[in-house]
């Protein structure tokens, strides 16, 4: 077994590959450049997010049997053409549900407390308690797009608090559970005052919230994205903003997070963003907790062994 690690890592791949008896050659600044001339003798190939996996890849890696994507999204990946060459992927979505789940906890709770606008009064001599009165997420109705591992985990959370959980995934069917209810998205259009995101980024998930979905919510709402920029569109997010139907946003990823490089258009979305004390926002950080760096290499290892070793 010989292993192309082309990004980086938790320091801890390597010994957990060493460990395992395979031979595994760690570079994580590799170009595309380099990685199409060095597939070619490799039987596994390791990567997170900067490594397109297409055709011209794969026509390369003569060797390969398996992809191994340290995270959950894959929409960097060709998938029909892996299936095509029987080529086994392997996904980390497990690994940081949890991270993932209590980020979007973290982000609420913050944009209904008026935590990050209070904090910065109270830093400036400014002591408003008035305005800012918090809003209880028992309170709400919480629909949940898409109910994988990471939904179901936010769920989990969700639930101690006491609020209702209404949860909609396409690709799955009897899913309810003693966290959330299984529900149409029209329910969730017509019930939910929360809405949170957990669908990978596909065709059809691509601009799923736009001015149609924001006018369509019987009730105001607010807007969490936890998922895939391209999910959302901001300029959407921001018109509900302006309009009051969406009653507050939180933001971990964006349509576009080369902030140097926005269009007109985009940077003007940005602009309001950050000026809007109704908005939280971080940067795709959500499944970044130091325990998750390392739980993904487990978790791609344990799967790579039970594939290949009796």
């Amino acid at each position: 077994m010989k292993i192309l690690i082309a990004d980086e890592m938790h320091p801890s791949i390597n010994e957990m590959i060493e460990m395992e008896g395979w031979e595994y050659n760690y570079v994580p600044d590799a170009s595309r450049e380099d990685i199409l001339a060095m597939i070619k003798d490799y039987d596994g190939l390791m990567i997170r997010s900067k490594t397109f996996v297409d055709k011209d890849l794969l026509d390369c890696a003569h060797r390969l049997k398996f992809i191994a994507r340290a995270g959950a999204g894959l929409d960097l990946i060709d998938l029909e053409e892996v299936s095509r060459r029987k080529i086994i992927l392997f996904h980390a979505g497990e690994a940081n549900r949890d991270a993932v789940a209590e980020h979007v906890l973290g982000m609420i709770l913050a944009l209904f407390n008026n935590l990050i606008r209070a904090d910065a009064e109270v830093r400036k001599g400014i002591w408003l308690r008035e305005e800012n009165r918090g809003v209880e997420l028992m309170s709400q109705t919480v629909g949940l797009i898409g109910y994988g591992n990471n939904g179901g985990a936010t769920a989990k959370r969700l639930n101690s608090f006491g609020c209702r959980v209404l949860a909609y995934d396409k690709f799955r069917s009897d899913y309810g559970d003693a966290f959330a209810q299984e529900a149409s998205l029209d329910r969730i259009m017509q019930e939910a005052t929360l809405v949170s995101m957990h669908v990978p980024l596909t065709a059809d998930t691509r601009g799923m919230i736009n001015d149609e979905f924001v006018e369509h919510m019987a009730h105001p709402f607010y807007l969490v994205n936890a998922a895939r920029g391209e999910v959302a569109q901001l300029g959407a997010v921001v018109r509900g903003l302006q309009s009051g139907k969406i009653l507050g946003a939180c933001l971990d990823v964006l349509e576009n997070e080369k902030l140097g490089k926005l269009t007109k258009e985009q940077q003007n979305n940005f602009d309001f963003l950050i000026q809007s004390d109704k908005v939280i926002l971080s940067p795709h950080v959500a499944g970044w907790s130091r325990e998750s760096y390392v739980r993904i290499n487990e978790v791609l290892k344990r799967q790579i062994k039970e594939a290949f070793q009796p």
